[in-house]
């Protein structure tokens, strides 16, 4: 027996406590993020928007940075926590429900019903769309992982753990505090 490929109208169909993902023709549908989630997301979004999206406090202000954007990348939806595109490359984002437009960076935020979601099928889509940088940050452990994709695949660059203050790459200009992270 072959199955249907699950469609965009099968994720809208979903209830409104779960958030959907399409990917190779599958629906993937999870839970709606827990507070430790949605506070990391949103306190990285926090840390980086000033400086590297508006340009604030003598930061370089070359990104837009979009918080839970509908991605549609080459029949896949997905939707990361923390996105940004360089304006080099992306003077600005197309007024649309799913930006067809790949990131330059990505960051997902672990957690048990998503962690190998976002390492294993998310991640795949990501560098075959050429994400050049991911970050899987857990707020469990408090640990923040980046990479960069390199030949096709993601090379682990570093793995940093708790209260440290760390310069990761594409935005190493700002010493991020992983404390500010953990916080509410």
């Amino acid at each position: 027996m072959t199955l249907k490929p699950a469609t965009y109208a099968d994720l809208e169909a979903l209830p409104d406590d779960k958030i959907g993902e399409l990917i190779g023709g599958v629906l993937y549908a999870s839970p709606r993020p827990t507070d430790p989630h949605s506070r990391v997301a949103s306190n990285l979004h926090g840390e980086l928007y000033s400086p590297f999206h508006r340009g604030r406090g003598g930061g370089p202000g070359e990104w837009i940075l979009r918080f839970e954007p509908e991605l549609h990348l080459g029949g896949d939806v997905l939707v990361p926590d923390v996105t940004g595109w360089r304006r080099e490359r992306v003077p600005a984002l197309p007024a649309v429900v799913g930006i067809p437009v790949a990131p330059d960076w990505v960051c997902e935020a672990l957690s048990p019903s998503t962690a190998a979601l976002d390492r294993d099928r998310k991640m795949t889509v990501y560098a075959r769309e050429g994400v050049r940088h991911v970050w899987l940050i857990d707020p469990r452990p408090r640990t923040l992982e980046v990479f960069r994709l390199e030949g096709g695949h993601y090379l682990r660059l570093a793995t940093w753990k708790g209260e440290a203050t760390v310069r990761a790459e594409p935005f190493d200009a700002l010493a991020l505090e992983l404390h500010r992270l953990w916080e509410d």
